[in-house]
């Protein structure tokens, strides 16, 4: 009988990390398609907060999840509050000829005009007839509401623009979150919350574990409440034990040389048993797959990034045999370390052009 090696799994902590380079497991879907409608003086920093999540949602799988789409409400290109000029991919009459986005999401921003839009309105009403997700960042709320899809719903928009939506739209209740989501219509109030909305939309659409993993490349930079500016580090969750804590620090500062559990329990003060059941408890791992995981996820990331022999970054993530290191990658990875870097050159050589163009205003 031959024997088939399983392939390993990585744990939730260290999967989320490793998640965009893990073979593609199961059917492919159709990505899902955005269409982010521009109005002049929209909020630059609100529009690419929202376009960050879903590039970033396709980086952390195999296979891409999204593809979007920019239209002018009128012509192009649209001048951002910023100043700069974007140049949209259509404007609102290619909707006569092609088929609307499954999210068709309106561009706000402080100047933008409140005015109703005539062709944005049938527009937006077509969507809301064939039940497809729609959506405000900054006050587009109120081109929904021109076009009726907010009665009797919530909504959120900036603050500035409260006192007009409210004496104007009696219908739709103004709220007081930066947030709101109900049924097939997400608003956001400004630049920050327009992420927040994209990740709740990118995680009812994809599943949690997708916004776990953007979180994972985009929170990293995240200010304390003490001011403190620090890249996050997996040891860094409060809601964790400080043993818990100390020990993943103490790993993660002892990659090429890996220390013992034994040497751990010296170390920290606590038996080798209370460190497992940490472990077991607080990651549903055990110490030392976990302490495995980070040192192939160092390996991982000196193969893609560097230029470092494959024995050498083996050696430095802690592997005193490369075929030891070659078979732990291939179990995770799905490819031996070689082929996964040839993949990445492969990648880079291929990588497709920006789907915006941004021009200076002249």
């Amino acid at each position: 009988m031959t024997y088939i090696k399983d392939k390993r799994n990585f744990s939730a902590l260290m999967r989320d990390t490793n998640s965009p380079f893990l073979p593609a497991t199961g059917q492919e879907e159709s990505p899902v398609e955005v269409g982010f409608v521009l109005q002049q003086h929209f909020s630059m920093s609100a529009f690419t907060a929202a376009v960050d999540t879903l590039v970033t949602a396709n980086l952390v799988r195999t296979t891409p999840l999204f593809k979007y789409q920019t239209y002018a409400a009128e012509t192009s290109p649209i001048i951002s509050d910023l100043g700069i000029e974007i140049a949209a991919q259509g404007t609102l009459t290619a909707f006569d000829h092609q088929p609307l986005p499954d999210l068709l999401i309106i561009c706000g921003g402080y100047r933008c005009s409140t005015q109703q839009h005539p062709e944005l309105t049938r527009i937006l009403k077509l969507a809301d007839s064939k039940k497809l997700l729609t959506g405000g960042l900054w006050n587009g709320a109120i081109a929904l509401a021109h076009a009726g899809l907010l009665d009797q719903l919530s909504c959120a928009l900036h603050p500035d623009n409260h006192a007009y939506m409210r004496e104007q739209f009696p219908k739709v209740r103004v709220s007081d979150q930066v947030i709101v989501s109900e049924g097939n219509r997400h608003t956001s109030a400004g630049p920050v919350s327009a992420m927040e909305m994209m990740l709740q939309l990118i995680g009812e659409l994809q599943g949690t574990n997708i916004t776990r993993a953007i979180r994972e490349i985009l929170s990293c930079d995240q200010i304390s409440e003490k001011g403190n500016i620090r890249i996050n580090q997996p040891g860094d969750n409060p809601c964790l034990p400080q043993n818990l804590r100390d020990i993943m620090e103490l790993m993660a500062a002892n990659i090429e040389e890996p220390i013992c559990v034994d040497e751990l329990t010296v170390c920290i003060g606590i038996s080798r048993r209370q460190i497992e059941r940490l472990f077991q408890n607080h990651l549903e791992t055990s110490p030392g797959r976990y302490y495995l995981e980070l040192r192939i996820t160092h390996a991982r990331r000196l193969l893609l990034q560097s230029n470092e022999s494959i024995t050498n970054i083996a050696l430095a993530s802690g592997f005193v045999s490369i075929s030891h290191f070659s078979n732990c990658y291939k179990d995770y990875f799905g490819v031996s370390p070689s082929h996964a870097r040839e993949q990445a050159k492969a990648s880079a050589l291929n990588t497709p052009p920006p789907q915006t163009a941004v021009n200076n205003v002249r």
